[in-house]
């Protein structure tokens, strides 16, 4: 089997779009907003989407794909990557990936480079499931849990009475834990402060205590005011404080998991095996979430997941989709996935189900994966592409 060509195409969404107002979410620009505008969330949305379409001399098809800046991500596939893989076997893919990693260190190793090495690897990692005629959680170390627990993941700052009936609504569907968003950062001072204990705290009124919560930062607030916040939060018993800074600011999350008082989650937007060491050698996070679509692919998740176990530090990777259902399938270290249930196109995170067929829903709170669905088990909706512009 060798790879024949390799296709990259950008979906541009262009139908109907929800509005998001301010407060929606807290993000890294909200530091900037005094001098902005209040509006900060549309920097952080995702109405573009990259697939990824790798093909074999045998006739199969391996589908990757990525959300992150994909014009670019694009480009660096067709400019860097596709020369270094047409002819290759798929199934030398660790080389292949050494390979595209290598070739673009000088200006890759993290951010966009990472996310386009992602895409092709995921397709890859389906070519092989699709070659072996198995799912590919099976290559990745078989089933470890009869079924994957998931969490809602939405609840934004919205009017309380709108977060309580759609807290409400997870509950009776029988999930067992959800996660909410702050809405406020240090730029909105101490009202903004009990305007997101507000939320927490209207959540776990809601849902009671047999319920998980957690509550996501987004980037938006510094070590300052995660630090002040934190007692403000105790009460509430949250599973986990997320992303309460930005990125790089490793020694941070340390400090704030020191202080034992909420488990601390981040790596979303953290790359490969090396950047998780830094933060597990730091002992900066209680939960590592990184996205398949962006750490590099398969070929670095399955590396990174075996050496947060190794530290007994769980894997719970950010967003669905099955690049992510397959890991967590795989991995007795990762206890559950996140879930974006399918609503109107807001932030764009729920994009992909317009896009692909094949996510699964959940049933009381639980998905499983069909064990007789070779490769990942997504297929492109091109039907659905008839709302995008394309990009080719």
């Amino acid at each position: 089997m060798k790879i024949k060509e390799i296709r990259t195409r950008v979906v541009q969404w262009r139908g109907k779009t929800v509005p998001l107002p301010p407060h929606f979410c807290t993000n890294p620009m909200d530091a900037l907003a005094p001098a902005l505008t209040p509006a900060t969330m549309g920097t952080f949305t995702f109405h573009g989407w990259l697939l990824v379409e790798v093909f074999t001399d045998n006739g199969l098809v391996g589908i990757g794909n990525a959300a992150l800046a994909p014009q670019v991500s694009k480009q660096v596939i067709d400019l860097y990557l596709k020369p270094l893989l047409i002819g290759a076997d798929p199934w030398d893919i660790e080389f292949l990936w050494q390979h595209m990693y290598r070739k673009t260190m000088a200006f890759g190793r993290k951010g966009i480079g990472m996310v386009a090495i992602s895409a092709v690897d995921i397709a890859l990692w389906d070519l092989l499931g699709k070659s072996a005629k198995q799912p590919v959680y099976r290559i990745l170390g078989g089933r470890t849990k009869p079924r994957i627990p998931v969490y809602a993941s939405r609840l934004y700052s919205t009017p309380l009475s709108e977060l309580v009936s759609e807290a409400k609504k997870y509950k009776d569907a029988g999930y067992k834990a959800m996660k909410l968003r702050f809405g406020w950062g240090p730029t909105d001072g101490a009202e903004g402060m009990q305007k997101n204990v507000a939320l927490v705290r209207t959540v776990r009124e809601t849902v009671g205590d047999g319920i998980d919560i957690m509550a996501d930062a987004y980037m938006g607030w510094n070590l300052d005011y995660a630090k002040r916040m934190l007692p403000l939060l105790e009460p509430f018993h949250l599973r986990w404080l997320e992303e309460a800074v930005i990125p790089d600011d490793i020694h941070g999350y340390a400090e704030l998991r020191k202080r034992g008082t909420i488990p601390i989650a981040g790596g979303e937007h953290e790359f490969t095996l090396y950047g998780f060491r830094e933060l597990l050698e730091a002992r900066a996070v209680d939960y590592i979430q990184f996205d398949t679509n962006r750490v590099g692919g398969l070929t670095q998740a399955r590396k990174i997941a075996a050496l947060a176990e190794a530290h007994s530090i769980p894997v719970i990777p950010h967003a669905g989709q099955m690049h992510n259902y397959h890991v967590v399938m795989a991995s007795l270290n990762s206890p559950m996935a996140e879930f974006f249930p399918p609503v109107d196109v807001e932030v764009g995170n729920e994009l992909f189900w317009y896009i692909f067929k094949g996510e699964p829903m959940p049933k009381n709170g639980f998905i499983d994966l069909d064990e007789k669905t070779p490769g990942l088990g997504l297929t492109v909706n091109e039907p659905a592409l008839k709302k995008f512009e394309i990009i080719e």
